[in-house]
C-alpha cells in the first residue's frame, strides 16, 4: 500500500513529467457490475455523490493535463458501502493505470475515464 501511495504521489507531483495540471469539474467514470454483466457510465461533479449499486460514490477532486485534457485523468474519490457506511475507498484513481490503486469489492468495479 505504501508503495502504491509513493508512485501515486510521484505522478501526480513530479516536475519531470513536464505537465502542468489543470483542474476539472466534473469526472466520468464506469461503473461494472460483476453479477449483472452490465456497465454503467456516471458522472460526478466535485463536491457531490452518487450511489451506484450499493456504492456511494463522492469526487472530492478531478485533475487532467491543462495541454492534452484527453491525456489521462486523476480522481480523488470517496467510497463507500451504503448498507453500513463502510470506507471501500479513498485516494486518487488514475484512468492510464486503473490497477494502481483500485477499489477492492466482490461485486462492483469503479474506475476513471476522463474530466471535464
Amino acid at each position: 500500500m505504501i508503495v502504491r501511495a509513493l508512485a501515486l504521489s510521484l505522478l501526480l507531483t513530479s516536475p519531470s513529467q513536464g505537465q502542468e495540471m489543470a483542474p476539472g469539474s466534473t469526472v466520468i467514470l464506469r461503473g461494472l457490475d460483476r453479477i449483472a454483466g452490465e456497465t454503467t457510465e456516471l458522472r460526478i461533479a466535485a463536491g457531490e455523490q452518487v450511489d451506484y449499486g450499493r456504492l456511494r460514490i463522492t469526487l472530492r477532486e478531478c485533475r487532467y493535463p491543462a495541454e492534452n485534457p484527453s491525456a489521462d485523468a486523476f480522481a480523488f474519490l470517496e467510497i463507500e458501502d451504503t448498507r453500513d457506511a463502510e470506507a471501500l475507498f479513498s485516494g486518487w484513481m488514475i484512468a492510464s493505470s486503473p490497477a494502481l490503486n483500485a477499489l477492492d469489492h466482490v461485486r462492483y468495479d469503479v474506475w476513471v475515464i476522463g474530466c471535464q
